[in-house]
């Protein structure tokens, strides 16, 4: 028996929860992952997880035997990369998720310049509007924008969202221009489906942050990009991150509203299971959106 491999498949098993979700993950039938499975517990001598029609759970034995099988797995795969890492080029296939708007404007863009830097790579990209599992949806790579992230996972800030109040020329011309952040309540304002809370966050200067309460949103939408149209239609108000508008505000169709006033800023950040079991290919992926984003000031921000 491969100990080693069997300690891999007791890993993915339950990580994902499933045989059948093991199996897919590493690439073999699930008669073999399960035949690697009994064979562990023959070697250990112990039943290791135990089997429903509805779900497997983990033995005390189990659970006592998960954790040095991690280390063993996690252990073998970096001691194959840094064996290997000096000839080896970049190589394999990431999953990677990221949201609609900023997959098609920015993520895009990037995955294309990668892809020509190495070509026996491929990158399958996700554009979803909601945070996935990652170990459940075999997700390699998730680009987060949120400064309130998932302590179980590991993130690398990439970069900062800025974002702006903004509107179009037309509507402002039919109902006048706010001059402060307390006149909103006059106007109509556009929200994001996912935010419960109908407030803005808004800081001049120095000063404490105000929680700006919005007027009834007449207009909610779960996609970025969908609140950039009907912003330009003449909907009303909407604040937007300068990411997507930027473009627009720069040829007028837009025009940024407070420009004393700075939204509050979120981490475009680089999320993933674990530090210590990174491929090459991913690390790679990552260290070249640092590079292309820019820590502090990403090129979308940038002055023309």
């Amino acid at each position: 028996m491969d100990r080693l491999r069997a300690m891999q498949v007791f890993v993915e098993v339950v990580d994902r929860g499933s045989l059948t979700a093991a199996a897919e993950a590493l690439e073999m039938s699930r008669a073999m992952t399960s035949r690697h499975l009994e064979a562990l517990e023959q070697w250990l001598g112990a039943r290791l997880l135990q089997r429903s029609t509805r779900r497997l759970s983990l033995t005390d034995a189990g659970l006592q035997a998960l954790g040095s099988c991690r280390q063993m797995v996690e252990l073998a795969e970096e001691t194959r990369q840094a064996a290997g890492e000096h000839v080896r080029s970049v190589q394999g296939r990431l999953r990677i998720t990221a949201s609609s708007s900023f997959a098609q404007i920015h993520l895009a863009q990037a995955v294309a310049a990668f892809l020509q830097l190495h070509p026996l790579t491929q990158i399958e990209v996700m554009a979803l509007e909601h945070a996935v599992n990652l170990v459940e949806e075999r997700i390699d790579l998730a680009l987060r924008i949120s400064n309130q992230l998932d302590p179980q996972l590991i993130a690398r800030r990439l970069s900062w969202c800025r974002s702006v109040v903004c509107a179009a020329p037309s509507y402002l011309a039919r109902h006048g221009r706010p001059g402060a952040p307390a006149e909103l309540a006059q106007h109509a304002c556009l929200g994001h489906a996912r935010f419960s809370r109908d407030e803005w966050r808004l800081k001049r200067g120095e000063e404490d942050e105000l929680l700006i309460p919005l007027p009834e949103v007449r207009l909610r939408a779960n996609e970025t990009t969908l609140l950039q149209q009907a912003v330009l239609a003449g909907a009303g108000i909407a604040l937007l991150p300068t990411y997507l508008v930027g473009p627009a505000l720069a040829r007028g169709e837009l025009v940024r509203l407070f420009p004393d006033y700075e939204p509050e800023r979120l981490g475009l950040h680089a999320v993933y299971t674990s530090r210590r079991h990174q491929p090459l290919l991913l690390r790679t992926f990552v260290d070249f959106l640092a590079q292309r984003f820019d820590l502090e000031w990403p090129y979308w921000d940038q002055p023309i």
